[in-house]
């Protein structure tokens, strides 16, 4: 399923960069968590969480149903 998220993130990459940010997969758990860090301006940005949870989540959710939640680290 690693190999999914990062296709997935892969998608969603250029609209972080084009802010000057980025995002790292750092893990998938067996119960469908994936850890991610924010990079760049995305790191430090207010709205990052909203970028996580309706963006990255939300687009994770919609293309691989086993995936449960993201997390920053």
């Amino acid at each position: 399923m690693k190999e999914k998220v990062q296709e997935v993130l892969n998608l969603v990459r250029p609209a972080l960069q084009a802010d000057g940010g980025d995002v790292e997969l750092v893990d998938v758990s067996e119960e469908g968590v994936v850890s991610v860090r924010l990079t760049g301006a995305c790191g430090s940005c207010p709205m990052s969480t909203m970028t996580l949870k309706m963006g990255i989540e939300k687009t994770l959710m919609e293309k691989i149903p086993e995936v449960k939640e993201v997390v920053q680290v």
